[in-house]
């Protein structure tokens, strides 16, 4: 599944994330650091083709950030079949998104 380049406001359902291999990016459009990472993972997820990529709007009330106890945007979280393999939190290098992709 190819870069995803906006965070939908419906977040997906957690029990949907519970198969495969996927990365989460939690985050919003509006927030800077958000916008300084996307050429950033975007160019990671460019080696990794077949790996989805699903943007989720965090904020307050959000209940699926809280569930992943994300503090700070944007955060990455490489989940396969439902459990967190590793994050990334604000990368601003391919070299800190790069190995958590290969794990």
């Amino acid at each position: 599944m190819p870069y995803v380049a906006t965070y939908p406001a419906a977040a997906p359902e957690r029990a949907s994330l519970d198969a495969g291999t996927l990365l989460l990016e939690f985050g919003v459009d509006w927030c800077p650091h958000c916008q300084a990472a996307q050429p950033v993972i975007e160019q990671a997820l460019a080696a990794q083709p077949a790996l989805t990529h699903i943007k989720v709007e965090d904020g307050a009330g959000r209940r699926l950030g809280r569930s992943f106890r994300v503090k700070l945007w944007p955060t990455l979280i490489l989940l396969r079949d439902g459990v967190e393999l590793g994050r990334v939190v604000r990368p601003l290098t391919v070299d800190e998104v790069a190995p958590l992709l290969a794990l």
